[in-house]
């Protein structure tokens, strides 16, 4: 009989889901003013808007080391298990090498680069946890994690620049010009990298997401309709009546799952995200 443990770093933003679907979780750390916590466990995203709009300084995060993944992997390998490991994306953090290099100690530890970022890499993850009700192996698991890495829809649209200005992700003449000009970014995940998906003029943002929308199902047009989620920092529930009632009338997505940003996401993306995310590996 296959014992399959499927883990992943914090940044899959899956919440309640952690637990239900009995996945490990080794946590990011935030660092906040020089003191260090971990992401889901000591720290949750209302500390991090408190910690802005006091001391007008962003969080930082860092990644796991490599002796942290391997007490992580040996608490199921030493339970029998084999373990496939779902990571944030090679290119945004180091989590990915960490987890590799701690892999090599072990037969059954399998590491997946997700190519993406928070419920992006949660789709691939509950794919797994599917497998593993269906009996499948560790590798087999495995392969399939690698053409799901390929073709997630992963992307979001940022209300503010303020966090991605003073995180250095942006310069400040770009952050002034997106203020002034009201301008929504939407960045999506290309290769493991966040890139500009489109640019969208808006007030008070509601035009901007249903523009999104509009977009993302038309280029992104092969979905998986098993689930999609919505995923979002602190936003009004107007927007959000709006996003659920859009995917139901121009979708059929058998599963809708909302889930909140946890502070991995929202260190770097500040309040009023929203992305809708779901596999792209339909015929």
């Amino acid at each position: 009989m296959n014992k399959v443990k499927i883990t992943c770093d914090s940044a899959a933003d899956l919440n309640s889901l952690f637990e239900e679907k009995n996945i490990g979780v080794i946590p990011i750390i935030v660092n906040l003013g020089g003191e260090e916590y971990l992401d889901g466990t000591d720290i949750v995203p209302d500390d991090i808007y408190k910690f802005v709009a006091e001391k007008n300084i962003l969080p930082k995060t860092a990644a796991r080391n490599e002796e942290n993944f391997k007490e992580f992997f040996k608490q199921y390998t030493d339970e029998g298990y084999s373990v496939v490991h779902f990571s944030i994306s090679d290119k945004l953090s180091l989590m990915y090498k960490s987890a590799c290099r701690a892999a090599e100690e072990f037969e059954n530890v399998y590491v997946v680069d997700s190519k993406s970022l928070s419920t992006g890499i949660g789709l691939q993850i509950l794919a797994a946890c599917d497998m593993v009700e269906e009996g499948k192996s560790a590798e087999e698991i495995y392969q399939a994690a690698l053409v799901w890495a390929e073709n997630t829809q992963a992307s979001f649209v940022v209300n503010t620049m303020e966090y991605l200005y003073k995180g250095g992700r942006c310069s400040g003449l770009t952050a002034f010009a997106a203020t002034k000009l009201k301008i929504k970014p939407a960045l999506v995940l290309k290769d493991g990298e966040i890139v500009v998906y489109n640019k969208y003029f808006s007030k008070t943002g509601r035009r901007a997401i249903r523009k999104y929308l509009e977009d993302i199902f038309e280029d992104f047009n092969t979905p998986d309709n098993k689930r999609v989620f919505i995923t979002y920092t602190k936003i009004d529930d107007e927007i959000l009546d709006e996003v659920r009632q859009l995917i139901k009338e121009n979708t059929k997505f058998e599963n809708v799952i909302e889930t909140i940003a946890g502070s991995t996401i929202t260190s770097h993306c500040g309040p009023g995200t929203l992305g809708v995310l779901y596999l792209n590996t339909g015929k």
